[in-house]
């Protein structure tokens, strides 16, 4: 499985599940955008990052990993990316519906 320096530099020794990831040989980029980085400007528009999204999501979909990488992201914390078919924002908003117990905002948004 390729994972770009950038990645495995983040996360270290890559965790066994990733092996039979959906998404093993697709470009990062699908997941994370062309801005992904420290220090890199926000160039993605929008309706450019939505539809990406939800590509990367729909690929998620059918992943036999797909809880795995979910608890990962939620664990490690991952801030960056779609992981387990959840963006970083869906991510934040389960965090905090964690910390106030609110299970209203713990349901990602639909791809």
């Amino acid at each position: 499985m390729f994972m770009p320096p950038r990645i495995t530099q983040m996360i270290g020794d890559l965790p066994r599940w990733m092996s039979r990831s959906a998404c093993r040989d697709v470009d990062p980029e699908l997941f994370f955008g062309p801005d992904f980085g420290w220090g890199r400007e926000h160039s993605e528009a929008p309706p450019v990052r939505a539809k990406r999204e939800a590509k990367a999501k729909a690929l998620c979909a059918s992943c036999p990993v797909r809880e795995a990488c979910l608890e990962y992201a939620m664990t490690a914390p991952e801030h960056d990316g779609v992981w387990g078919g959840v963006t970083a924002a869906e991510r934040e908003r389960m965090r905090l519906a964690a910390r106030l117990g609110d299970s209203r905002l713990i349901q990602p948004v639909a791809a």
